[in-house]
């Protein structure tokens, strides 16, 4: 019966989620002119200057369109090599936060200032997810930077011109700063100065050591001078670099790791405490008041939990 119920809610919640929709969508419509040029169709269309549609729902697709953070959001999910719509994002953040809100209120263990804050911060899991794999591989790319530089400044002094020696990096490096440099070789050599490519490379990976590579590219570029060098020095710099953030990290992980314990232990000493004694605990949860207790416990340990990780999350 229970769960039952928690289907019929979900179905309810998630097609009143639609119906709000459908509703926005013809109030856009009574907005915009209804005569709009024809646009030409996907066949129509040459493969190098079609648009990644937002969504395959036009609706949706035509709603998400009026927000300025779905540019934001694309360029994060190109950014951690996801294959995903932004579409496909944003409605796997609204079923993930229905389907929670649905078992939260259904289950009434918490008020219902906790069973927003709980459904908002379920419904962010698919973006989160997003930030996490994007940082994962930017981290992978600032640990193969400053080897590429050493590969790239040795087959300059060899004799090769930088396009050239671009494209001999970028197909013996590994992924994904390979799937980089190989986009970026493919611009600089097919109608796009290498002016153009670099910048290109540094907004689609918006780290330091790739922006200095593009800035001193370019300087050598209007100054002259021996690149093979420039490169050299700043792939050392590098190293250096990263051996600093590493021994921070080091430092860090001690502060990282007391937060855990600090929100992970109450957890553990309550359900010890149900375990050992079921009705110490149940006084607080049937109370009407113990609710608000229990609720304004889990918002702090959460709020304790980002703010220890704030204190300790040391930046170079």
């Amino acid at each position: 019966m229970l769960v039952l119920s928690t289907i019929l809610f979900f179905l309810t919640t998630f097609l009143a989620a639609g119906l709000i929709v459908l509703v926005a969508w013809f109030a856009l419509q009574k907005v915009q002119p209804k005569t709009l040029p024809a646009e030409p169709s996907a066949e129509d269309v040459p493969r190098l200057l079609r648009e990644e549609q937002l969504s395959s729902i036009s609706i949706w697709a035509r709603i998400l369109e009026r927000y300025d953070f779905i540019d934001i959001m694309t360029r994060q999910i190109a950014q951690a090599d996801l294959n995903w719509s932004v579409g496909r994002v944003t409605l796997a953040m609204l079923l993930s936060g229905t389907i929670a809100l649905a078992i939260v209120v259904k289950g009434g263990w918490f008020p219902g200032w906790v069973d927003a804050a709980l459904a908002y911060g379920c419904s962010l899991l698919p973006y989160m997810y997003i930030l996490r794999r994007r940082s994962r591989r930017f981290a992978r790319i600032e640990a193969q930077f400053p080897e590429v530089l050493d590969s790239l400044a040795r087959a300059l002094r060899a004799g090769h011109p930088f396009a050239a020696a671009i494209e001999i990096v970028s197909s013996e490096c590994d992924p994904p700063l390979s799937t980089e440099l190989r986009r970026a070789a493919a611009e600089g050599n097919f109608g796009t100065s290498w002016a153009q490519a670099l910048e290109n490379l540094s907004a689609r990976v918006p780290l330091l050591e790739v922006n200095m590579f593009a800035a001193a590219v370019q300087l050598q570029g209007r100054t002259g001078g021996k690149l093979s060098e420039v490169l050299g020095t700043l792939a050392e710099s590098m190293r250096e670099g990263a051996s600093l953030k590493g021994e921070v990290r080091a430092l860090a992980a001690h502060g990282r790791m007391t937060g855990i314990v600090l929100t992970v232990l109450p957890i553990f000493i309550a359900i010890a405490m149900t375990l050992v004694n079921p009705s110490y605990l149940a006084i607080l949860i049937n109370n009407p008041y113990g609710k608000y207790m229990f609720g304004g416990a889990i918002a702090s340990l959460i709020a304790a939990h980002f703010v220890i990780r704030r204190i300790v999350d040391i930046r170079l």
